[in-house]
């Protein structure tokens, strides 16, 4: 018995050992140092985009955010989503909209970040002083004079699913922007804030209105007992309100327009959400080259829409395709096992 032991332990330690150099060399073969993460140091100055910014005022836009931080209990952060601000943010002010921010409380309201899905975009906000000071004072939703602005933007966040609903003044404002012809948009979670509006004649403005926002399928994959931790799914909620949810993919970009309201499925929607709300609005976005996570996201919509061929097409098309977001990808279609979707998400990583 002793021997079959000492034998198993050897050939336990080989694999091991082959495992390893296995792993060694695909890290290798990724090559994920020749896509360094952004910088912390980013600036306004350092996007192209903004370089290319439109002169002139075209108006305001009022972005808005939570002011929750915390599920009830208050062990678990909720918060706004900074990636779905910033972005949004620049893509106003480039497109000649002044952006003023406001908060159901009013004030400081809390941040959530992670550095991972940040880019230099996200950076510049935080290194942005005027930006930052609108933010720690951000205005009273009740106290927003909405004839003042051109459109409404919410940003998501899992604290909007309490605070949203139900306010009166986000109700008072998306009512009276919209009704004076102006443009509604909401992206990730952030469509919560139109779940109880009523327009002056009666209508529920969700009633009819085809509508994106975040899925119960991403809701649940990252929080299994979602259900019982908020007071509702946003998905259910929109249907049960009368509005047509329109699905995509898991955490990938899915924009919906429906005149003038423009809603986003999930963060990786900002860009999109916020150019669709400029066009909304009358204008032709200014001109941006996609950064590597939105390649990325443009590879695997390929894969899911038309199959591994067109998305090969999408990554040779597009070799600067963020490596990390597609090796996530891969990795949350192996937890649900989806072995075949992970294994050609991997492959596209490698190129």
């Amino acid at each position: 018995m002793g021997r079959w032991i000492k034998r198993v332990a050897t050939v336990c330690g080989a694999l091991v050992l082959v495992v390893c150099i296995v792993g060694f060399a695909y890290m290798r073969a990724l090559d994920l140092d020749s896509q360094p993460p952004a910088g912390a140091r980013s600036t306004v100055a350092d996007l192209d985009f903004m370089r290319a910014a439109v002169h002139g005022s075209r108006g305001r836009i009022l972005a808005v955010v939570t002011s929750t931080s915390h599920f009830p209990g208050g062990e678990k952060k909720a918060g706004f989503e900074l990636t779905e601000l910033a972005r949004a943010y620049y893509v106003f002010q480039a497109n000649g909209y002044e952006v003023d921010i406001a908060s159901p409380r009013g004030g400081a309201p809390p941040m959530r970040r992670d550095d991972e899905d940040m880019v230099a975009t996200d950076f510049a906000f935080l290194n942005d002083a005027g930006a930052r000071r609108k933010l720690a004072a951000s205005l009273r939703v009740a106290d927003v004079d909405a004839s003042r602005y051109a459109a409404v933007y919410f940003v998501g966040g899992k604290g909007t699913m309490f605070d949203f609903p139900g306010d009166p003044g986000i109700q008072r404002l998306v009512r009276d922007v919209y009704q004076r012809g102006g443009v509604i948009g909401a992206v990730c979670h952030g469509p919560a804030a139109l779940l109880d509006v009523v327009l002056d004649d009666g209508t529920p403005l969700l009633r009819g209105r085809r509508v994106a926002a975040f899925s119960n399928a991403e809701e649940l994959f990252l929080i299994e007992d979602a259900r019982s931790r908020f007071p509702y799914l946003l998905q259910d909620r929109i249907l049960q309100k009368g509005g047509h949810y329109v699905e995509g993919p898991m955490y990938l970009d899915n924009t919906v327009v429906d005149g003038r309201i423009v809603t986003g499925q999930n963060p990786w929607s900002t860009w999109s959400t916020a150019e669709a709300m400029v066009r909304a609005l009358g204008h032709v976005p200014v001109a941006r080259a996609p950064g590597r996570d939105e390649q990325a996201v443009q590879v695997m919509a390929a894969y899911h829409r038309h199959g591994i061929a067109a998305a090969r097409e999408a990554r040779a098309a597009l070799p600067e395709a963020d490596k990390r977001l597609l090796l996530m990808h891969a990795l949350v279609a192996a937890m649900q096992g989806r072995a075949g979707d992970a294994w050609h998400l991997q492959a596209l990583a490698l190129g």
